[in-house]
């Protein structure tokens, strides 16, 4: 891993961890939100094996996640398109991507995920993206992935997260996993890694 990247992940972590620890008052609508470190890596080796070169993140945050695909497709000259509503954590993210030297990388769409991915399916970005990660409202995840299987080229990935934990997302997640099993268009595995991935394959146009 390049050392300018793996800075800023390190610093990254360090803030994520004072947050878990409730060692510090930060608000939820400031919290980092972030994927565990596992997860990071797993996804890194898993795009690196996928020879992936084009990502969509739904749920930015500050970026931690979008630096760990950054990453792994770097050297495949790959670009990563990430959806965030929260403007300060854009700025944010931002600083981020530049401290990591990405920001060439990664385009930052403003708004409401919904909104963004309605427009990306206008644009014609229909069997583009090599991988998908879904980190956003648990309520609108089964909305989002509707929104995103035309996006996604046959063989590419989803992600989403938050399938075991919190538990609090748990009946959300159950209805969005029920959903998934019944397209004939997808295969999809729960692993049971940082807070539970649903990982969907994608083998149909």
């Amino acid at each position: 891993m390049k050392k300018i990247i793996k800075n800023v992940l390190d610093e990254m972590e360090k803030r994520s961890s004072l947050e878990k620890t409730k060692k510090v008052d930060i608000s939820l609508e400031d919290r980092m939100l972030a994927i565990t470190m596992e997860t990071g890596k797993f996804f890194n080796i898993m795009l690196r094996i996928m020879n992936a070169k084009n990502i969509l993140e739904v749920g930015t945050s500050t970026g931690y996640s979008t630096l760990w695909c950054a990453e792994a497709i770097q050297e495949n000259f790959g670009k990563i398109i990430t959806i965030e509503k929260n403007p300060d954590k854009i700025i944010r993210a931002r600083k981020n991507f530049e401290k990591a030297g990405v920001s060439e990388m990664v385009e930052i769409r403003e708004g409401m995920a919904e909104e963004v991915l309605l427009e990306l399916n206008n644009e014609g970005l229909q069997n583009h993206f090599d991988f998908v990660l879904i980190d956003s409202d648990k309520e609108g995840s089964i909305r989002y992935f509707d929104l995103i299987l035309p996006l996604l080229r046959k063989n590419g990935m989803i992600a989403t997260d938050n399938i075991l934990y919190p538990k609090k997302y748990r009946p959300e997640m159950q209805k969005f996993q029920n959903h998934i099993k019944n397209n004939p268009k997808v295969i999809s595995v729960t692993v049971p890694i940082g807070n539970g991935e649903e990982i969907t394959l994608k083998i149909k146009n």
